[in-house]
């Protein structure tokens, strides 16, 4: 191999080639198998979104390409009372769904950041203090909080059943808010304890020299350097709890139901409706890409800061 250079023929060394050669070839793979698994992470959202525009037997016969393999239709929405025709008329099923809406939204915002209040404290005192319950230690105590989640939901059904049957939470965003929150609240101490472990301790030490006590050097100094954590586990707590469907359909009746309960209540005499099925998951799906976008820079700090590994 041979190039020329001010006049001069010189050969590359064929080493030199072969790295180049590897190097190329190892990007297209890299790249290959990303825009594989792109593939295959979107697909399930493209396909909920076409549903929600296909008709019967659209749906049937496993047709994808809008316009091509079929006329898309707002059918899906229609049965809700969200498509152009119908928005503006009204609709016992629309405002179904904006309860159901409204139900989801504020037991998983509240929810999420009762789990970072409370998950910040405790990931706080892990990752300062030294703790002892019999034979564990601080990093026992974390594990523990963390293995809460092998346990399966289905365990706690009958118990949770009875306490909220004498507590009179039954169907109600209250009674939803708190098992939500117990159910986030070991992820967000394990990401709040990691983070916080991250902050260097002569900053708080520095801070308390200069005359700050433990809750002011907490919230002053510690809690705006854990902002990217608290984000990151707020994102996944709301994603948690949002999506959640065991609890909400156990604990709800007619007024607490949330979006992932409607969802699957779509069925009839006639079978499954996919069409409204997935209008509704579709429409469930926007605010969290729409958190996403907003707090994305958020999300990279929190990571890239030690917040979740």
């Amino acid at each position: 191999m041979a190039s020329i250079t001010a006049g001069r023929v010189e050969r590359l060394p064929a080493t030199n080639i072969g790295e180049r050669l590897g190097h190329i070839v190892s990007r297209v793979l890299v790249y290959g198998i990303l825009i594989v698994w792109t593939f295959i992470c979107l697909f399930p959202i493209y396909w909920t979104l076409t549903t929600s525009f296909k008709a019967a037997p659209d749906v049937m016969q496993g047709h994808l390409v809008p316009f091509l393999d079929f006329t898309p239709d707002w059918k899906g929405w229609r049965s809700l009372g969200l498509s152009p025709d119908t928005i503006f008329q009204v609709s016992t099923v629309r405002a179904e769904f904006l309860e159901r809406f409204y139900n989801s939204l504020i037991a998983s915002i509240g929810a999420s950041i009762l789990a970072v209040l409370l998950g910040a404290l405790a990931g706080y005192g892990l990752a300062r203090f030294p703790y002892r319950f019999g034979p564990m230690r601080n990093n026992d105590i974390g594990f523990f909080f963390i293995s809460q989640l092998i346990l399966p939901p289905v365990v706690l059904a009958m118990p949770f059943l009875v306490l909220y049957k004498e507590l009179a939470l039954l169907d109600s965003l209250p009674g939803l808010i708190l098992v939500y929150t117990l159910m986030v609240l070991p992820i967000v101490i394990w990401i709040m304890r990691d983070q916080f472990m991250t902050i260097p301790i002569e900053l708080e030490e520095a801070a308390l020299v200069d005359g700050l006590g433990i809750w002011g050097t907490f919230m002053r100094i510690v809690l705006p350097l854990a902002l990217p954590g608290m984000v990151a586990a707020l994102i996944l707590a709301l994603v948690l709890c949002w999506n959640e469907y065991f609890f909400a359909a156990l604990l709800t009746g007619a007024s607490a139901k949330t979006l992932p309960v409607m969802v699957a209540s779509q069925t009839g005499s006639q079978g499954i409706s996919w069409w409204s099925m997935a209008a509704i998951a579709t429409a469930a799906i926007l605010p969290l890409i729409l958190v996403g976008v907003l707090l994305e820079r958020y999300i990279i700090r929190g990571l890239t800061a030690g917040a979740v590994k």
